[in-house]
């Protein structure tokens, strides 16, 4: 028996390691507010420069019919992580709470169980970065903009404890080291990554490296987006140059998706800076932008590849959604197939061995909006206001066949409110929360004259440097293009702003650095009420740090808010910037100090 026992544990090992080589490596890369045309694969923009994108779909398949799950980043974030419609789990859009996000059970953590390295690198905007192992994440570089992020692994492969790293490199440049690392770090077992960049969502900040790769006469937005995706498209070639180096390029399926339409704004104003407003992205000749369900708003750009598996140079025309990868993932992996899942494994489609469309009908809902794609057929709500397109012939949706096919358009009511009885909560659609929706539907599908433009509130540092802002208990001052704010004694300063006019609920962003550790909150009063209400506060506790942090307060106001305190930590605090937004990510009001 005691010779026959090496040979046993040689088998086992054996079959192990060939049960892992049966199992793909699974890369995801996820772009930001990037419009379904700015790639070089979809043949519309030649202004463009994605060599390696366009590479990877040569060898791989172009999905010109390729959605998000939402028209904006959480929701559609928790509907590619999960698998499953967000607004099943309750994730309806920015904002809202993630409690049902953190019930369900992420790409990552099915694949753990089926032996996989998980990791996650770049935007994350599913609760705090620091929190992110809990979700199934091995490995964690979190790093979405030019300021220090969580990490628990360093760009030299290294392992540490999570913390906060700075690595003092361009935030995409930094991802795409990480995302090197991190194959290396596991090129021996199968591997799972999400590589979500931020990119080219604002604030606009690629450098001249990029920059100088656009000379010419153009908008300075757009130039910006151009190099911001140029520089992801690097990262594509370091992965995939990554990946042949260490002889996984054959095993390693590719997925490059974006999470949803460019903002426009309407008027693409091509604003000074790199703040809100229009990112530089277009999405013609798909109608809308960012926060709406026309195709400008969820059609993206989405590419796979998995040489040697996937015939390469395929165009692929039957619309898919996100929702496919975790269902495909699940599958390769050889996991037992999970009903709950919304999305189809995609592969023996791609490979030809099942015919026909993957999906007899892809479904939407976010806020006031719902809409269905079943074949070329669309049906779109926003409100009351109803849209028939077919999108064979109409991609850009201009011509509303609502009255002349009512037969399609009940058939395609029907579906959807069937669909949507299995929501959470239930129905076709959620209190509006902004008119921003209704002025796009105005312009973009109803055809009337674009809005005034809408600016940007930015203080007047020569006339106030404080912008308006007040403070009790403390002193306040301009200091290195902050707000100064120190306390007088023990008790925690708050800074307080009037004469405002903010509509319903909103988050406020705030970006700071606290001498003391506490609480950092919004307190509102509504119009029509005398004083401050003891329940209207939401606030969030936030350490010390040297390093400039941002929070996300979500408020939950009823009515029009017209006064805020800022309360924040005792000790001494610099504020950077403040933003209330609504659920568009659109700019209620800003401050921004440092301009």
């Amino acid at each position: 028996m005691q010779l026959l026992l090496p040979t046993i544990l040689g088998l086992l090992i054996l079959s192990q390691l060939t049960h892992a080589a049966d199992k793909p490596n699974i890369i995801v890369i996820y772009t930001d507010d990037h419009g379904w045309p700015d790639i070089g694969a979809a043949g519309i923009n030649n202004d463009i420069r994605t060599p390696h994108l366009d590479r990877l779909a040569a060898v791989g398949v172009y999905a010109s019919n390729g959605y998000s799950t939402a028209p904006q980043c959480v929701p559609s974030r928790a509907g590619l992580l999960i698998g499953k419609y967000q607004n099943r789990f309750g994730v309806e859009s920015n904002g809202m709470d993630l409690a049902g996000f953190n019930r369900e059970l992420t790409i990552a953590e099915r694949l753990k169980h089926a032996g996989y390295a998980t990791g996650q690198i770049g935007k994350w905007h599913l609760g705090p970065a620091s929190e992110i192992t809990r979700h199934g994440f091995d490995d964690v570089y979190a790093k979405n903009g030019n300021r220090p992020c969580h990490a628990n692994f360093t760009l030299a492969g290294r392992t540490i404890p999570m913390q906060l790293v700075n690595d003092k490199l361009y935030h995409l440049d930094a991802c795409s080291q990480a995302a090197r690392a991190f194959i290396v770090r596991h090129q021996e077992k199968p591997f799972f990554l999400y590589l979500a960049y931020r990119a080219p969502h604002v604030p606009l900040d690629a450098p001249e490296k990029y920059l100088s790769r656009f000379p010419g006469k153009m908008a300075e937005r757009r130039r910006q987006a151009l190099a911001m995706i140029s520089a992801m498209d690097d990262g594509v070639g370091l992965i995939r140059s990554t990946l042949k180096r260490h002889d996984l390029e054959q095993n390693t399926i590719i997925f490059y998706i974006g999470d949803n339409g460019a903002p426009l704004k309407i008027h693409k104003h091509d604003a000074p800076g790199g703040g809100p407003g229009w990112d530089g992205s277009l999405n013609e000749p798909m109608n809308g932008e960012k926060g709406m369900l026309s195709e400008g708003g969820i059609r993206v750009p989405f590419v796979i590849a998995w040489p040697g598996s996937i015939p390469g140079g395929q165009v692929y025309g039957h619309p898919i959604i996100a929702l496919d990868v975790a269902a495909t993932a699940v599958a390769l992996a050889g996991l037992r197939p999970d009903d709950s899942l919304d999305g189809v494994n995609l592969v023996p489609y791609f490979r030809g061995e099942r015919q026909g469309a993957p999906h007899t009908s892809i479904q939407w809902r976010w806020i006031a909006q719902s809409a269905i794609r079943a074949g070329d057929w669309k049906l779109l709500k926003g409100g009351k206001r109803e849209y028939l397109f077919n999108l064979s012939n109409d991609r850009g949706e201009k011509t509303n066949l609502i009255h002349s096919e009512p037969a399609i358009a009940e058939r395609l009511r029907a579906k959807l409110a069937h669909w949507a009885d299995g929501l959470q909560p239930r129905g076709l659609a959620l209190d509006s929360r902004s008119d921003a929706w209704k002025r796009y539907f105005d312009f973009y599908l109803d055809g009337k004259p674009a809005p005034p433009q809408l600016e940007k509130a930015r203080p007047n540092r020569k006339a106030d440097a404080a912008a308006g802002w007040l403070i009790r208990n403390g002193s306040l001052s301009a200091k290195a293009g902050a707000l100064l704010a120190k306390s007088k004694g023990n008790k925690p300063p708050f800074l307080v702003q009037s004469k405002l006019k903010l509509n319903g609920r909103c988050v406020a962003k705030i970006r700071f650095r606290a001498e003391k550790a506490g609480r950092v909150g919004i307190a509102w009063r509504l119009q029509g009420q005398e004083d401050f209400a003891k329940d209207q506060i939401a606030s969030a506790q936030v350490n010390a740090r040297p390093e400039w942090q941002d929070v996300e307060i979500p408020i939950a106001a009823q009515g029009t808010i017209i006064h805020i305190r800022l309360h924040i930590p005792a000790g001494s605090t610099a504020i950077d910037e403040v933003r209330f937004i609504d659920a568009n990510d659109r700019d209620l009001k800003s401050w921004d100090f440092e301009q």
